[in-house]
């Protein structure tokens, strides 16, 4: 099925940037979507919806909205007419009221989940060693290695604001559920993704499937994106 000129935004979560999509993004533009990926400042939580903003701007027509973690709240922020569905990668999806902390902390850590403390500057950091003891195991040292390079801290007012009313309530919505996720607990992706009515896949990859699994991430974009084709602009 055409994708009908659909676009796909790749938005990413805490302790990395765009890159992180690198491996989604070809098998996306060989289907035919038209790809960008925002960088998120992670200073704010209204300072990342602002950002995600304005990669908005840069596409024409409808689009499919992707967040990964703590994107999942960035993601459902927004109002934009232009998105048609929401796809959400081993992420966070508080609902009206609530913030990431809460629905990040539903259940008993994993025994390798780092602690997460912020710096003097309310910064969170994740430490070296969690991206291939939790963060990405399945990675190669490699790109382990590249991922804690480049990370990016998330402050900590990111994670204790209050979301508004989710995207997700009035947008279709699809889940990835990370059985093997050492950062976001699999029984808390799938007390979200049922509470959202979201269309639920769970495979066996680890919190950083675009790296690991970059085929499973593609394959469920292009499903929502093929959905969102069919449809109109929501009025």
């Amino acid at each position: 099925m055409s994708l009908n000129g659909v676009s796909v935004a790749l938005v990413h979560g805490a302790w990395a940037d765009g890159s992180s999509w690198s491996k989604v993004i070809g098998p996306l533009q060989d289907a035919g979507a038209n790809v960008v990926a925002a960088q998120l400042p992670l200073t704010s939580l209204a300072e990342d919806v602002a950002a995600l903003e304005r990669t908005l701007d840069r596409v024409e027509g409808q689009v499919v909205l992707v967040g990964h973690a703590y994107a999942g709240a960035v993601i459902a922020e927004t109002r934009n007419p232009k998105v048609q569905a929401l796809v959400y990668v081993a992420a966070l999806a508080p609902d009206e009221g609530e913030t990431v902390a809460a629905v990040f902390g539903r259940a008993e850590p994993h025994p390798k989940a780092p602690a997460l403390d912020p710096d003097p500057e309310g910064l969170i950091w994740l430490p070296r060693e969690a991206f291939a003891a939790a963060f990405a195991q399945r990675a190669t040292a490699e790109e382990q290695a590249l991922l804690a390079a480049a990370q990016r801290p998330i402050a900590l007012s990111n994670i204790t604001t209050e979301v508004q009313r989710p995207l997700w309530k009035d947008r279709p919505s699809w889940f990835l559920v990370a059985e093997e996720d050492r950062m976001i607990a699999p029984e808390t992706q799938r007390f979200m993704a049922e509470r959202m009515s979201a269309r639920q896949v769970s495979k066996p990859v680890d919190h950083a499937p675009m790296v690991t699994a970059p085929d499973v991430v593609a394959d469920i974009i292009l499903d929502a994106a093929r959905s969102a084709s069919t449809t109109g602009e929501p009025s």
